[in-house]
């Protein structure tokens, strides 16, 4: 236990809130080791029983883990608060956000008037002509089409699937490194990230087994657009995956395909989800073979970030289990919102303009690896709006960037057993820039090896 901070409490409920209010005060930090139960109840003059309760309770909420003989400590990410971003410092240039260029978002398309709904949703949840949309857009990626619905969003999506096919406790096989608001909303659901390495190709099949051999009972991927890495699935990687899960039907597998129109890895052209089929299809593990699987698509990274809207392909199963918590709780999407989005998304001006976004986030993302690589810096970005780029040092290549005006993400937010690394965003990243943000990498770089040994 830490020397500034002593748990206390006489009940389960009075050590949990001791505890839980000294993470989010900071007094506990993550990795920190609580003291085992048999001492902390004799400081506490309670019960070892008492102290037990207590933990499990932490441990099913996500705010403590478990190690074996290394006792319980702190979570990595605990999930008593909101784990927001560092704010970005004045005078610098925002690479960290991972967001896309609002030059080009499309203006969105609300209805003019909104008239009164009479009683509620609930019986029709979904407006006709976006579910259609919806069932071409995955469609036309080769993803089955019978089971589709929405929700506010994909993490809103993957929360709700992840919490009506799994008990707290349950171990959930995560990207490593990873999305890190998945790597926050793990634990806040009671759950265990095991976590599966990752390369240009997406997870990787050895590592993935390890992990369902150990027990995980979901596996969240993405298939392309992997957020920090930009790995993508080659067809060969796509089978390597569904030989390995073949050997586990009753693990349910979703994919986060979070930016379908401007990851840069499919063969068709991003411009319209009512478009004719791809030249070939996207290396999805949602193609029928599996019997839990989910894929799940916004459009916040290509029309807006303010449309927290996601759609949902599945199997019957999950879209039942999906369907029901939905009822339970917030009821269906806004009709506003779905019918915002319906405009939008045939609206040729937009897009045409995500046609055009596509093309442009592919440029820039390629341009800032090449201009790396001619400086003896290797990077990871095959798809999606960030580069990643391994470093030995994340806090000083961080700071140094930052004093040369740029202003890029530490990789801790989103590792949990991969070496260190900083992720760089370079959705407004052009040409000129991405040479000059070079040549400053390389020479924080050398600044960075000569300070710590390197």
């Amino acid at each position: 236990m830490a020397a500034q901070y002593a748990i206390s409490g006489t009940t389960a409920k009075g050590i949990t809130s001791s505890v839980e209010q000294a993470v989010a005060e900071g007094a506990l930090e993550p990795g920190e080791a609580l003291p085992p139960v048999r001492r902390l109840a004799d400081e506490l003059g309670v019960g070892a029983g008492t102290v037990a309760t207590a933990y499990k309770e932490l441990r099913q909420r996500g705010i403590v883990v478990t190690r074996g003989r290394g006792g319980t400590v702190v979570a990595r990410t605990p999930a008593v608060g909101s784990r927001r971003p560092p704010k970005v410092p004045q005078g610098v240039r925002d690479l960290a956000g991972g967001h896309p260029d609002p030059a080009l978002l499309p203006v969105l398309l609300p209805p003019e008037r909104v008239d009164p709904v009479n009683g509620s949703h609930r019986a029709s949840p979904r407006l006709a002509g976006l579910e259609e949309l919806a069932r071409r857009w995955f469609a036309r990626d080769g993803v089955p089409d019978a089971h589709v619905t929405f929700a506010h969003g994909a993490l809103d999506c993957m929360a709700r699937l992840l919490s009506v096919e799994l008990k707290p406790g349950d171990a959930v096989a995560v990207e490593d490194p990873g999305f890190h608001h998945l790597l926050d909303l793990v634990p806040a659901l009671g759950l265990r990230m095991v976590p599966v390495a990752v390369d240009d190709e997406g997870i990787r099949p050895e590592a993935l087994r390890g992990a369902l051999r150990a027990g995980a009972r979901a596996v969240v991927c993405s298939p392309r657009g992997q957020n920090p890495v930009g790995g993508c699935f080659s067809q060969e990687r796509r089978n390597a995956l569904l030989d390995v899960l073949g050997g586990f039907p009753e693990v349910l597998v979703v994919e986060d395909d979070h930016n379908a129109e401007i990851a840069g890895a499919a063969a068709h052209s991003p411009a319209s989800p009512a478009s004719l089929p791809p030249l070939s299809p996207l290396p999805s593990l949602a193609t029928g073979r599996l019997g839990r699987w989910a894929q799940v698509r916004t459009v916040s990274k290509h029309l807006g970030i303010d449309l927290r809207w996601a759609a949902l392909a599945c199997d019957a199963t999950t879209l039942a289990r999906h369907e029901g918590r939905m009822l339970l709780t917030s009821g269906w999407v806004s009709h506003v919102l779905q019918e915002t989005i319906e405009r939008t998304m045939t609206d040729p001006a937009a897009l045409a303009l995500v046609g055009r976004a596509g093309r442009i986030y592919a440029e820039r993302r390629k341009t800032l690896i090449e201009e790396l690589a001619r400086r003896g810096i290797p990077a990871h970005g095959a798809s999606g709006l960030n580069v990643w780029v391994p470093v030995r040092d994340e806090s000083a290549v961080v700071n140094g960037l930052r004093s040369c005006g740029w202003w890029v993400a530490a990789g801790a937010r989103f590792r949990i057993a991969t070496p260190t690394a900083v992720r760089i965003t370079t959705a407004t990243l052009e040409a000129a820039d991405a040479a000059r943000l070079a040549d400053d990498f390389t020479a924080v770089l050398g600044e960075s090896e000569a300070t710590y040994g390197g």
